[in-house]
C-alpha cells in the first residue's frame, strides 16, 4: 500500500480485505490486550498470561493467532520464548485507539 493509496480513491479489494482480517483480528479484548503490552516490549507467554489474566493456553492460541497475522514474532530464549510486535504501524494504531479512549 502505502504512499501511493489518495484519499477520495477508492481502496483494493485486498487492501480492504486485509485491514479487515486485522481489524477483525484485533477485536478480541485479550489479544488487544496482549498487542498492547507488547507494544511495550518483549514478554513470554507465562508474564503474558499473568498480565492478561488468562491461562497460558489461552494466551498461546491467540499469540498463534497474532502470529499467523504477521503481528507478533517470537524468538527462543533459553527455555522461553520472547513475543514482540512484528508490524510497528499496527502497534501504533492500537496504542493510539487505547490512548485517545482512556477516560
Amino acid at each position: 500500500m502505502g504512499a501511493s493509496l489518495r484519499t477520495h480513491e477508492p481502496l483494493p479489494r485486498d487492501a480492504l480485505r486485509v485491514a479487515a482480517d486485522t481489524f477483525g483480528l484485533l477485536a478480541a479484548p485479550s489479544r488487544l490486550q496482549i498487542v498492547w503490552l507488547l507494544s511495550g516490549g518483549e514478554l513470554d507467554v507465562g508474564t503474558l498470561a499473568v498480565l492478561v489474566g488468562g491461562s497460558v493456553q489461552a494466551v498461546s492460541q491467540h499469540l498463534a493467532k497474532l502470529k499467523a497475522a504477521g503481528l507478533v514474532r517470537a524468538r527462543r530464549q533459553g527455555r522461553h520464548q520472547l513475543y514482540r510486535v512484528d508490524n510497528k504501524t499496527i502497534a501504533a494504531v492500537v496504542r493510539q485507539v487505547i490512548e485517545g479512549s482512556a477516560p
